[in-house]
């Protein structure tokens, strides 16, 4: 796993291959209408300095999966483009957190989808709670919504489902605390059948 932090040196390789991945997912397979740089890798204004990424690799260095964390302090997917998803203030707070990019790569197949999601969800639920975040909050479609629930963890909607492009979207705030590794083992989610790499913070 590999952990690129605000004023980190990022691994160049690494990062193209997740711009890369994000892009054969995100416009080639689900036909966002966001920025392409050089034809093969989705960047978009919230790539800069401010955001954090958690990359899943294989001992080869290849993409299995991806997350991309937005400080709320600043204004991020959630509070600049969908704020009518909230009932109330979008959260904005230095220990809360806004996953995006949410990113699994289109070459694994079904079983490995599978655990390199499980994977992910609990590097960030590790690097919450080795961070002091308490919470993160999310903009998700209705499908990927459902299964954001029934990992198990303290999952809460913050406003109405809206509707955008024939999508039904939702806010949602998930809030985590020493509990919830144990609520996700719960819900099925396991960190087994991928190789074991070692946790590298990017400095």
């Amino acid at each position: 796993m590999n952990i690129l932090t605000p004023g980190s040196e990022p691994d160049a390789t690494v990062m193209r291959a997740m711009f890369a991945a994000r892009k054969s997912v995100f416009v080639d397979l689900l036909k966002w209408e966001v920025p392409v740089l050089d034809g093969q890798y989705e960047i978009d204004q919230f790539d800069n300095v401010h955001a954090r990424y958690l990359v899943l690799t294989d001992p080869d260095g290849n993409h299995l999966a991806s997350a991309r964390l937005l400080p709320t302090t600043r204004e991020g997917i959630l509070s600049g483009l969908f704020r009518k998803l909230c009932d109330g203030p979008v959260p904005s707070a230095p220990d809360i957190l806004e996953i995006t990019r949410f990113c699994l790569d289109r070459r694994l197949r079904a079983a490995e989808r599978r655990q390199a999601r499980d994977a992910l969800v609990l590097a960030l639920v590790d690097y919450a709670l080795a961070n002091g975040i308490t919470q993160y909050c999310a903009v998700a479609e209705l499908g990927w919504l459902r299964q954001i629930v029934d990992f198990g963890w303290d999952c809460r909607p913050l406003g109405p489902l809206g509707q955008m492009k024939g999508e039904r979207l939702a806010a949602v705030r998930i809030l985590i605390d020493a509990d919830t590794p144990a609520r996700l083992f719960a819900g099925g989610i396991r960190a087994t059948g991928l190789p074991s790499i070692p946790a590298s913070l990017a400095a």
